[in-house]
């Protein structure tokens, strides 16, 4: 259980990320941040074709809070809370 995420709160794709050398066939090898923790040699059964989205459909990310020197974001309303080895998660 330990270090185990939870599926339905994460999401299904990141991205879109651009490709930087095409290996064999089935190999491609991405260009990513280094923020995202996974290895730059990916299979290409694992990469979908990057739809834009309708504006309607965008996702707004919150305005960031300055608390303390570090940005935060701010929480509308909590709906969910559940612990997990001693360690709360929030629904936000």
């Amino acid at each position: 259980m330990k270090g185990r995420r939870l599926e339905k709160l994460t999401e299904h794709f990141m991205g879109p990320y651009k490709i930087k050398n095409i290996i064999s066939t089935n190999v491609v090898e991405l260009v990513l941040p280094s923020t995202v923790q996974i290895y730059l040699v990916i299979d290409i059964s694992k990469i979908q074709l990057y739809n834009k989205q309708v504006e309607e459909q965008k996702k707004v990310s919150p305005p960031l809070v300055i608390i303390e020197g570090e940005e935060e974001f701010e929480v509308e309303k909590i709906l969910n809370k559940i612990k997990i080895q001693r360690k709360e998660r929030y629904l936000v």
